[in-house]
This record gives C-alpha cells, structure tokens and sequence, in this order.
C-alpha cells in the first residue's frame, strides 16, 4: 500500500476575524490568510461585498466545522444610502439605471423605517452570489442577461438612522438575519419613499459575536514576523459558539464523545445546560477545559455528539 500523502501546511484551528479592506474581495481574502498562516485549511463565513468593509469571520482547521453557526447569527452593519440613483449592482460599482429629484426628509425615512423592520420580503439584488440554474446571479447580470430571482423572507432586526450627513445621504444602523441584503433593503426604501436609491458605503460591524473592533487587517498580519506571532490573532472555537449553552465535562467523557459516543453528565451540570427547560436540547457545547470538543444534543443526562471537533 502506498503512503498517504501529509496535508500541505500547518494543522492550525481558530477563528480569526479580518477587518476586510475596501475594493478587496472576500475570496481573496481567505487566500490570503491561509498563505499568511500556512494553514491546511481555511474557509470564510459569509461574502463580504468587495466594496464592503469590516467583519470577514475566516475558520481554520477545525472551526470549519462551525461556519454554518457563525453565517446564521445576527449580522450588525453600518450603511451610508445616497438618494436620486439607481444602479445596476444596488452599490456605487454599478451604472446609472435610473435618477430621482426627489429627497427623503428625516420625517419621511423615519415614518418609513417600520415597514422594513422584522420579517420582511425582499428580492435579492440582480448582482449577487445567488444561484439561478446553476449559475452565479452576478455572473449573469454582467453578461448583460435580466436575472429572475424570487423574493424571499428575511428578518431585520433593528434599523436606525445615525446621521442626515446631506441631502443626499443618510447613514444607517441596522442588525438583520441570515440571506439579508442591506442593497436590497435601500433599493427598496428608497422605492417606497418616491425615490431611487444604492448602498454608497457599507461596514460590517459584527457577525453574531465576532466584532470588528476585535479584528485585524491583512496589512497588520503582513507586518508580523512569524506564523507564531500570527497565531496570537485566533480565537478559539468557543468563541464564536458562546451563545450556545456549554456542558463542562472531564477527560474520559470527551474521549467518548469524540469517538462519536454519547457521554454522561451530572444532574447538575444538565441543570445548569436545561434550567427548566424540559425534553432534549439541541445545540449545547461540550467543553473540557475552555476548549470545545463537541456540538451535542442534551437527552436527560446523556450528551449525544452531532459535530466532533479534533483535539
């Protein structure tokens, strides 16, 4: 039998959150972390728009595993709406599609804002990474091609307005759910208010409890002298699952549940998960040591592993 080849480069797990730059797009990005680490392996938790800035969430190694936790928590942006335009990509890359004399006043947006507030309908914009028979949607929209994309519900959360910076631009405050579009949503606010409208400026703020003022850039990470001093930058897995409920547990049960076997807890310890929550629970975080060892569902006092993680 042949050998089975190592992976190329360094088994490095973690969270790290970039402070994504302007013009410098996501996949890029990731690219350049993983060299910057030398890391086996490297994902992101959720595009970023090229023009966008702030939180870029990237999993190494085992944090992989949790990406689809972190693309599902709250996301918290900051947005800059210029009125009068319409353009193709619902941002400032995109051409001038339609024009509008007409100007919100903050009596207007703010009488406005609760009709784009908790579970609402939004088309997505024509350039996006949504796929339509097989297809990227953006990859058909620059082949000049009308994109037919249904519309779909997501949550906003909360929307606010921060600052009347001119006429011509409002900037904005708003925390939404997963498959949000903060270009749709000012397309559409501006719709509703007899105007037209794109996204001038976009920041990231937050993904769940990854904060951009806990980031770092790509140029801070290039400026370090080493993979160690780098290293100092992750954060572990916990981190970005620390609004799930977390069982402490010893070495021998973390053994078993990274076997893939159910692990027993005391009374107290399940009390502490359930409080007075009765039947199974989903979700809960194995933890031995601050470290995670496993997603589990809690069935009385057994822990049953879904998600294991490596030691």
């Amino acid at each position: 039998m042949g050998r089975r080849r190592n992976k190329k480069g360094r088994p490095v797990s973690g969270w790290l959150i970039i402070d994504k730059a302007y013009d410098f797009g996501s996949t890029e990005a990731v690219s350049k972390a993983k060299w910057l680490f030398q890391a086996q392996k490297a994902g992101h938790a959720g595009t970023l728009d090229p023009l966008a800035t702030g939180v870029l969430p990237i999993a190494f190694g085992e944090a992989t595993k949790t990406s689809g936790y972190v693309m599902d928590a709250e996301k918290h942006y900051r947005f800059t709406a210029r009125w009068g335009e319409a353009r193709t990509t619902d941002d400032a890359e995109g051409d001038v599609i339609a024009t509008s004399d007409k100007r919100p006043s903050r009596e207007e947006i703010e009488a406005a804002l609760g009709r784009f507030m908790g579970e609402i309908e939004q088309v997505p914009p024509q350039f996006s990474a949504i796929k339509v028979g097989g297809e990227r949607a953006y990859d058909i929209a620059r082949d000049g091609e009308e994109v037919k994309l249904e519309p779909r519900q997501v949550t906003i959360y909360d929307l606010q307005i921060v600052e009347m910076r001119s006429p011509d631009e409002t900037v904005f405050e708003a925390k939404t759910g997963k498959g949000a579009y903060v270009r749709a949503l000012v397309r559409d606010m501006a719709r509703a208010l007899g105007t037209e409208g794109y996204v001038a400026e976009l920041r990231r703020l937050a993904v769940g409890p990854l904060r951009a003022e806990d980031g770092i850039t790509l140029a801070d990470l290039e400026a370090m002298a080493s993979v160690e001093e780098r290293d100092a930058a992750l954060l572990p897995i916990t981190h970005a699952l620390s609004s799930m409920p977390q069982a402490a547990i010893d070495g021998p049960e973390a053994d078993k549940l990274r076997r893939g076997q159910p692990a027993v807890i005391s009374p107290a310890t399940a009390k502490g998960v359930r409080g007075e929550t009765a039947g199974v629970i989903e979700g809960v975080l194995a933890v031995l040591h601050d470290d995670a060892v496993a997603i589990c569902e809690l069935d009385g006092l057994k822990l049953k592993p879904s998600r294991v993680f490596n030691a």
